[in-house]
């Protein structure tokens, strides 16, 4: 251990992680010639070229490969050893979170989690991000300390899950379609539609599950998120499908309806939190996931949007 200096060790952590020279030396702090210094010490220490260039991109050689999970391991126990506290007093924190998150989140997580912080810890500041374009992976927790999305995307890190949610329809209350006594996918789907998106690629949950029931919808507008979407709909014909307790807190005051879908029909959403695993024993990380935690276990127990007593069925070719 004398002849290894352990300084090294967190800008090898960087670079095995990030594979590039310029974004590790930004993580730690250095310029960029400290950090090449750096990696020409530890090709030293290893007899090995670690990251080789391939085109304009950075690759990890196979030793590389094989030294970064021990590496990920060293540096959360030193990380562990270092942040361990006998406790945590929220009152006596002054620390700065960053969240990122969708603005459907933002209105159903963030809003009650800014007032339970304001009473546990008026000096926490929580700033809040877009989770739209975020870097893959662990990237993106170079600068976030939590990120609440939905299950099935690739956020990267440890996670939790927080709450389960479900689609329904909202449209205006004066639709013709919340004339009939029955009213089916097909129904929904001849209707013109104002559908969320969340960047190029992303097929969203209403959509998919629209597809695979083999009913393709007319969509009128496109926006981005699903918040507007309740406003959108309101004195037109469109019909939008968004996130039930979205709707819930949206549709209060505005002239439209949320018609639920029935139960074989159902279109869920499971959202959680998603953190660096360096972060996981942080007792000022934990205080804030718990925080997330208690907020998001009431939030099911507060819905109360009420809904069109005539619900969305199957098609009727397969009725």
């Amino acid at each position: 251990m004398k002849e290894v200096d352990m300084n090294l060790l967190p800008n090898l952590h960087a670079q095995l992680e990030l594979r590039n020279v310029s974004r590790a030396a930004e993580r730690a702090h250095l310029g960029q010639s400290a950090m090449s210094a750096a990696l020409a010490r530890l090709r030293r220490h290893f007899d090995d070229e670690l990251l080789v260039r391939a085109g304009r991109e950075y690759t990890l050689t196979a030793f590389a490969q094989n030294l970064a999970p021990a590496v990920e391991e060293a540096m959360a126990k030193v990380h562990d050893a270092m942040q361990m506290r006998s406790e945590l007093d929220p009152t006596d924190t002054d620390r700065t979170f960053v969240l990122a998150a969708s603005d459907y989140a933002t209105t159903v997580v963030v809003r009650p989690l800014r007032a339970l912080i304001t009473r546990q810890a008026p000096q926490v500041s929580v700033e809040i991000m877009p989770i739209v374009g975020l870097d893959a992976g662990l990237e993106a927790f170079g600068h976030v300390d939590v990120i609440i999305g939905p299950m099935g995307y690739d956020f990267g890190g440890s996670n939790r899950q927080l709450f389960r949610d479900e689609f329904v329809a909202v449209m205006d209350s004066a639709n013709p379609l919340l004339d009939r006594d029955q009213l089916t996918l097909e129904d929904i789907a001849s209707a013109p539609h104002a559908a969320g998106e969340f960047g190029p690629g992303v097929t969203t949950p209403p959509m998919q599950f629209l597809a695979d029931a083999g009913v393709t919808p007319v969509i009128a507008a496109r926006v981005s998120g699903w918040q507007i979407l309740p406003f959108l709909v309101e004195g037109t014909d469109l019909v939008a499908l968004v996130p039930r307790l979205l709707a819930g807190r949206l549709a209060t005051g505005l002239s439209v309806t949320v018609v639920e879908f029935v139960p074989e029909l159902e279109m869920p959403v499971v959202e959680a939190m998603y953190w660096h695993p360096l972060q996981t024993t942080d007792l000022a990380s934990i205080w804030l996931r718990e925080s997330i935690q208690q907020v998001c276990r009431k939030i099911r127990a507060e819905d109360t949007v009420p809904t069109h007593p005539v619900r969305i069925g199957p098609p009727r070719n397969t009725r």
